[in-house]
Formats: structure tokens, C-alpha cells, sequence
């Protein structure tokens, strides 16, 4: 079967279809703990390169609508290099310490998200969005539970944790 974007869970509506399979998810990743890490890997970007074959990012953009990047200075430097302004002043215009002293953005959408959901600073992008949805880095094992609440913001994520699911039991 030819897998295709109609696989792919509208950004609207993944929310809930993804806490209705919440406690499935949850033992799944259990029991992927228990997996060998090397094997988990390999399952987890083989799924990946399938999955991103059909899933366009700007089409969703969910990722930058509903959550926020954890910034370090560097990803703060950067930015505010992008924009010509000096990086106190981006973090002033646009973010705030978080409860674990990363810079977020103040609000959601991203700040620099732009109408065609395409990114005003992408070039320049922080390294958590660059690195977004981390299903293609190697040590996935220790991403499971970042990875458990990112079902609920990407669907191409959500697919990949299905497809794990029905060829991994």
C-alpha cells in the first residue's frame, strides 16, 4: 500500500485524536524503553524518511502555531543578527525566561511566522526548530517523552508513532 498525506491527521484535529490514544501511546512507549537503542534508531528513521516523503511543513506549520522553541543565547544572537537588532532587544520584543531558564517566545504563533507559514528567519532559525520533530537524531530512546507530546502538535509524528506501532506491537 502506497502510503500518501491523506495518512497525515489534519493539524485541527490532531489534538484530540491524539489524547483519545493517549494511554495506548503511553504503555507503547514503555515498552520501546526496553527496545535495543541501535535497533530503536533504525525503525525510528526508516519511519521517518517514509513519512517526511509525503509531508510538506509549510502546508501544517502546527509546530510553529502552538508551542515555542526552547532558546539558548546562541539561537537568540542569531535571530537578533537576522532581524539587526541587538539581542537584548529581541529578547525584550519577543521572549521570556521559562520555569527551566530557556527563552521562549512570549506568545504563539512564532513571532516570525509569516502568512504563507513560512519562517522570516529561517535561515537563522533556533537549533530546536531546525531539529524538529528530532525523529531522525540518533539516540532516540532518550527523545521518547518529547517525542509522546509532539504527537499531539505534528501529525507527520503522530504517523510515524502509529506506524511504529502497527509493525512493532
Amino acid at each position: 500500500m502506497a502510503d500518501s498525506s491523506q495518512d497525515l491527521i489534519k493539524p485541527e484535529k490532531l489534538l484530540a485524536v491524539a489524547n483519545i490514544k493517549l494511554n495506548e501511546n503511553q504503555n507503547f512507549f514503555r515498552k520501546m524503553k526496553s527496545v535495543n537503542p541501535n535497533k530503536l534508531d533504525v525503525i525510528v528513521h526508516q519511519l521517518h524518511a517514509e513519512v517526511f516523503t509525503y509531508t510538506d511543513c509549510i502546508v501544517c506549520a502546527n509546530c510553529c502555531k502552538t508551542i515555542s522553541p526552547a532558546m539558548r543565547n546562541r539561537d537568540v544572537e542569531r535571530i537578533a543578527s537576522a532581524l539587526r537588532l541587538k539581542p537584548s532587544d529581541v529578547v525584550s520584543k519577543y521572549m521570556h525566561l521559562d520555569e527551566d531558564s530557556d527563552y521562549v517566545f512570549k506568545s504563539s504563533p512564532c513571532p516570525f511566522l509569516e502568512q504563507d507559514n513560512r519562517c522570516k528567519v529561517y535561515e537563522d532559525r533556533p537549533k530546536a526548530c531546525r531539529e524538529y520533530p528530532h525523529t531522525d537524531r540518533r539516540k532516540f530512546y532518550q527523545l521518547l517523552d518529547i517525542t509522546l507530546k509532539n504527537t499531539t502538535v505534528c501529525p507527520a509524528v503522530f504517523a510515524i508513532v502509529e506506524k511504529m506501532k502497527s509493525r512493532n506491537g
